[in-house]
């Protein structure tokens, strides 16, 4: 029985189909295995290259003919917010190009992925300066960057005697107070100091829940847009991210008081932010430094989100800031827009 069976030629036909099936299916299946190693491989290489590249902090040039002809001794320095990766730091210069260029050329502090260490930030700064030869400074405050700034600013002073012209805060809270989501915040702090890290995996739900929860601020566009950021290998690590919330906690703006010079500050704000709270914070900064707010009041009213967003709004922003450089650092021969005291 077995033997005629094995004889059948309608057997022996479906044997052969069946393997031949079995052969496109093993060829599609490597292929489709191969494919998906690969992809994984090279991601995974990314990312450890991404994540080896940035232990370290490190000064971002955006590159701009005009400003590097017209001002070669001049620069803005832009410190990012919290969760602001590298290549938002540069999309955000990208965006003020055409304000900030009027005064200097354009660079970004990228922060290290092993954590916010204020004299790493301020070494990396006094290095760029000296390899520029740079004799004029303003710092665009992103956020709780403007806080750093006016930390750095006042380091710079004692350790090179050089005076930052400008810091522009934008949103910048003056201290933890003015942080209106605060019960989680004070959460990250607590446990970043009790030494846990916030694994990638639950800061990535985080992330998303946060911004869907918030979503009336922003447009689902940027809620995909940011979310993915800060999901992939670009995103600042979660050491990072909680040691700037530990930063944020501590920082006492008034011990910088006596400590700027003659430094101009300006404020941007939005009575409408919903992570900062703009009345306080505004007050905060220039109560404490009553010799260095001058244009405290700029207000970016239709920018969305409302909170410390130029890389979304530009054509809020820009003629903003615009209008402080002209009226708080004006040009030589600029006539009317000059400042007399």
């Amino acid at each position: 029985m077995d033997q005629r069976n094995a004889q059948d030629p309608g057997s022996i036909a479906r044997i052969l189909h069946d393997a031949a099936g079995l052969r496109r299916f093993s060829r599609r299946t490597f292929l489709l295995g191969a494919g998906v190693s690969t992809a994984l491989a090279a991601d995974m290489m990314f990312t450890r290259r991404v994540q080896a590249e940035r232990q370290a902090v490190k000064i971002l040039p955006v590159s701009d003919g005009f400003a590097e002809s017209y001002f070669p001794n001049a620069s803005w320095i832009l410190f990012p917010g919290y969760k602001t990766s590298w290549e938002e730091a540069q999309w955000i210069l990208h965006s003020l190009r055409g304000s900030l260029k009027q005064r200097g050329q354009l660079a970004a502090v990228g922060y290290s992925n092993l954590g916010l260490n204020v004299n790493d930030v301020t070494d990396a700064v006094v290095d760029y300066v000296r390899e520029r030869e740079l004799s004029s400074l303003y710092f665009y405050g992103h956020s709780f960057g403007g806080m750093l700034a006016v930390d750095v600013a006042a380091r710079l002073r004692g350790i090179l005697g050089l005076k930052v012209e400008l810091i522009l805060l934008d949103s910048s809270p003056f201290s933890r107070y003015d942080v209106l989501d605060r019960s989680w915040f004070d959460g990250v702090v607590f446990l970043y100091e009790s030494g846990f890290r916030v694994p990638s995996v639950l800061r990535g739900g985080y992330e998303l829940g946060e911004r869907v929860v918030h979503k009336n601020e922003r447009s689902w566009r940027q809620v995909v847009d940011q979310s993915l950021e800060q999901l992939s290998p670009i995103a600042p690590s979660s050491v990072l991210v909680q040691s700037q919330s530990a930063y944020i906690y501590h920082f006492t703006a008034s011990r910088f008081a006596e400590l700027l010079g003659e430094t101009r500050m300006a404020f941007l704000g939005n009575p409408r932010d919903e992570t900062v709270n703009y009345q306080a914070a505004r007050a905060g900064w220039a109560g404490a430094f009553p010799r260095n707010a001058s244009a405290m009041d700029r207000r970016t009213d239709g920018a969305r989100p409302a909170h410390a967003s130029p890389q979304w709004n530009p054509s809020i922003y820009n003629p903003l800031v615009e209008a402080v450089q002209n009226e708080l650092v004006p040009l030589p021969g600029a006539g009317r827009n000059a400042i007399i005291d």
